[in-house]
């Protein structure tokens, strides 16, 4: 094999290589694009789900409390001071399960997101190491290139 004929298989390998990394990263690109709308869509739904959930649990706050005032109206005070202190309970109780709620989604986007992160550190990692090696053997298809002109000019 002449030396032109090992130039231009290199540079096919070159090509080769070079040709294949852009449809890598954009396959990358496309994976990450698909994953965060994957985890957009999941957000979205999970406070739709939060939403839905509070605006039922005012609706039931609303109804009892509409029933226990025209209970209250009928009673004397000292029924009316307990009631009020059974709602704020309630509302604490509330509050609290909202907050409870709020924490485990903040928690569910956190783990996503490192989850996502180390995926994608993962994957850039296997890009470069990839495109290194690829760059080493190219380095090392020239250093023999250069060896074998060296050894040719040597004998002229």
């Amino acid at each position: 094999m002449t030396v032109e004929e090992r130039l231009y298989k290199l540079e096919g390998i070159v090509e080769g290589v070079m040709a294949v990394l852009p449809d890598r990263v954009s396959a990358l690109e496309a994976r990450m694009d698909l994953l965060r709308q994957e985890v957009k869509a999941e957000i979205a739904g999970l406070r739709q789900e939060v939403k839905s959930e509070i605006g039922a649990l005012r609706q039931e706050v609303k109804a009892e409390l509409g029933g226990l005032r025209q209970e209250m109206e009928e009673r004397f005070n000292g029924l009316r001071q307990e009631v009020r202190a059974e709602i704020a309970g309630l509302r604490q109780e509330v509050k609290a399960e909202v907050a409870g709620l709020r924490q485990e989604v903040k928690a569910e986007i956190g783990g996503l997101r490192q989850e996502m992160e180390e995926k994608f550190n993962g994957l850039r990692q296997e890009v470069k190491a990839e495109i290194n090696t690829a760059f080493n053997k190219a380095m090392l298809y020239f250093t023999a290139i250069a060896v074998v002109l060296g050894v040719l000019t040597l004998f002229r």
